[in-house]
């Protein structure tokens, strides 16, 4: 039986095939369109999950969508009255697009895919908890969903045993951990839905001394991890920005303007709204552990992307182990949504893997040996060939050579982080890699944190971790013995000051206080990826890269071939790994016009 699942229009729209209970395939919207963060209908992606199945529309059994719109809808409805005629704009806004198509989300179905059977949906944080516990290795385990807002909820827990899910309690909008969070990335100016991981990166530069104020001022925060927000000194329900001018009141001013400098007020309100957070999440653990008695908690939701966050519910053993979904957003639910269709509408039962169902999270494309030929070939391209045991060493010696590589290889990872199918890779023990690489290649802001990957067998050699972290949302510090203690005058310095200071022998993956959200790798997931680290550790005795995705600031992961040579060629990596093929940046012919690249290979 095939089950496609479907998340779409607010953000990170996805598809996944589950077939009898595998996922098949999972990928977002964003990675076909180059659009980032596309939210219409996943119609490249779900074309995609049916050609990776083998099947047609006709071999769809039930096509599954992640949330209630109607529900949705009443929400909005009773906001918009309950603030009339201050949402009066927004309501006008919002309404063209759910007049034309979310109210009719069976018919808009089945019109883009061609289909003709059953569309079934799930409640938004129902098809989380979905995604958390059913790929987990768990046979029972609390779950814990946090986000912005789905329906009505931001925040539920509940438990989860062999194929069922009860969810128990739950807060309603318009107070949210989530949407509390997006108010400060807004304030602090990024932008909301794709900037909180900046200010999650700001915060360590930043001292907290405005918690006493979020905690006074904007929520009542109990001791089970339950609050309300003082919704006076926010703007989301009404209008078309997170915050007003009380928030801008208490907080010494306006929002930052995006792109202009940043000072330490953002530090401070970034590193503020962190501690506050995590606050939030432990007390809210401990409370879902002492009310279900579970030894195993599910995360999922966009609060659970937050690593360091996660990172503190683990150090501080409240549960015996964690699992978090990769795509812990609204990407995620399209497969939470197929999974929660199988096991609790059909009542399928669950086989629970060692490791886990995920499979990776490398549920995208993949592209053959003679495909990338094909495309080097079409295009004059020169390469080099190897093979894998040449491919790894090679590689290993230029990133000691502190060379940049872009590392394509693989089926695309399903979910906001780049795990050693689609991504930049580099030396670790560089000092001066992060900023080259911020800089140079990424092209954003200088003070952005790299993530290490680092070899399985290795990980508590280098990090005060003690068990994998294969998705890259935990945090863990650098083991004390491979710090370098900082002097006094270092001790001194503020904010971005801090940056260029080396803090381990791994400087480009060390975080300002001495952490890294690290991404741990094993052989029988990424056998290529492996050997190839392996073959760095065995010629430097460091187990450890630099892994961050294979993009520019502003673009999605790359998909393709195509899209890996594009972004090869206008950055300044120094070489890129395609499959089993080598190329040299100084080799390469110049690329002449972008757009008329982009049009060659329809990429617009």
């Amino acid at each position: 039986m095939n089950i496609l699942g479907i998340s779409a229009f607010y953000h990170d729209s996805a598809a996944c095939l589950v077939r009898d209970g595998e996922i098949v395939a999972a990928a977002q919207e964003e990675r076909f369109t180059r659009k980032k963060h596309d939210y219409r209908f996943p119609g490249h992606a779900a074309a995609y999950c049916l050609r990776e199945g083998g099947i047609g529309v006709d071999g769809i059994d039930y096509v599954a969508f992640y949330d209630k719109p109607l529900l949705k809808f009443e929400r909005l409805l009773s906001t918009y009255q309950a603030t009339v005629p201050a949402g009066f704009k927004s309501f006008l806004m919002a309404m063209p697009l759910w007049l034309r198509q979310k109210l009719f989300l069976p018919s808009l179905i089945r019109e883009e895919l061609g289909y003709e059977k059953e569309v079934l949906f799930t409640e938004h944080h129902e098809s989380h908890a979905a995604s958390a516990f059913y790929p987990s290795p768990f046979r029972e385990a609390a779950i814990l969903t946090m986000d912005g807002v789905g329906e009505w909820t931001t925040t539920s827990y509940g438990v989860g045993r062999d194929a069922a899910i009860e969810l128990l309690a739950e807060i309603r909008f318009p107070h949210s951990l989530g949407l509390l969070y997006s108010a400060f990335t807004y304030f602090t100016g990024f932008k909301v839905n794709s900037g909180e991981y900046k200010v999650m990166g700001l915060a360590p530069y930043g001292e907290p001394k405005y918690v006493d104020a979020i905690l006074s001022e904007l929520m009542d925060l109990k001791q089970d991890g339950s609050f309300r927000m003082n919704m006076k000194y926010f703007n989301y329900c009404a209008g078309l920005t997170m915050t007003n001018g009380r928030f801008s009141k208490l907080f010494g001013g306006p929002p930052r303007e995006p792109e202009s400098p940043l000072t330490q007020r953002e530090m401070d309100l970034a590193a503020s709204v962190q501690v506050v957070t995590e606050e939030v999440m432990v007390r809210m653990a401990r409370h879902v552990r002492r009310e279900t008695g579970m030894r195993h908690l599910c995360l999922a939701g966009g609060v659970a992307l937050n690593c360091v966050g996660n990172g503190r519910i683990l150090r501080e053993r409240i549960f015996d182990d964690l699992w978090i979904q990769p795509a812990a957003g609204d990407a995620g639910g399209a497969l939470g949504a197929a999974l929660q269709v199988w096991h609790g509408f059909l009542e399928k039962p669950r086989a629970v893997k060692a490791r886990d169902a995920q499979q990776g999270s490398y549920l995208g494309p993949s592209f053959s040996e003679t495909e990338i030929q094909a495309f080097l070939d079409q295009y004059g391209y020169p390469y080099e060939r190897l093979d894998s045991s040449k491919r790894s060493s090679r590689v290993a010696e230029l990133i000691e050579k502190e060379k940049v590589i872009g590392w394509f290889d693989g089926r695309m990872e399903f979910g906001p982080r780049a795990l050693g199918s689609r991504s930049i890779i580099g030396d670790a023990r560089s000092q001066k890699m992060q900023s080259v690489m911020n800089l140079k290649i990424k092209y954003r802001e200088s003070f952005r944190p790299f993530a290490p990957s680092v070899l399985e067998d290795k990980v508590s050699d280098v990090f005060e971790i003690d068990r994998p972290s294969p998705y890259m949302l935990l945090v863990a510090s650098v083991r004390p013995e491979r710090r370098i203690a900082m002097t006094e005058e270092q001790q001194r310095l503020w904010g971005i000051e801090k940056l260029n200071v080396a803090r381990s022998d791994i400087p480009a993956i060390t975080h300002v206080d001495y952490s890294a959200r690290l991404q741990t790798v094993s052989r029988e997931e990424s056998p290529g990826y492996y050997d190839m680290i392996h073959a760095f550790y065995e010629r430097t005795g460091c187990p450890v890269i630099i892994n961050t995705s294979f993009n520019v600031r502003g673009e999605p992961i790359v998909c393709t071939p195509q899209d890996a040579y594009l972004c090869f060629m206008r950055t300044e990596m120094d070489y890129l790994v395609l499959g089993s093929f080598l190329l040299d940046k100084t080799k390469q012919p110049k690329l002449e016009n972008d757009l008329d690249w982009r049009k060659v290979y329809e990429l617009d």
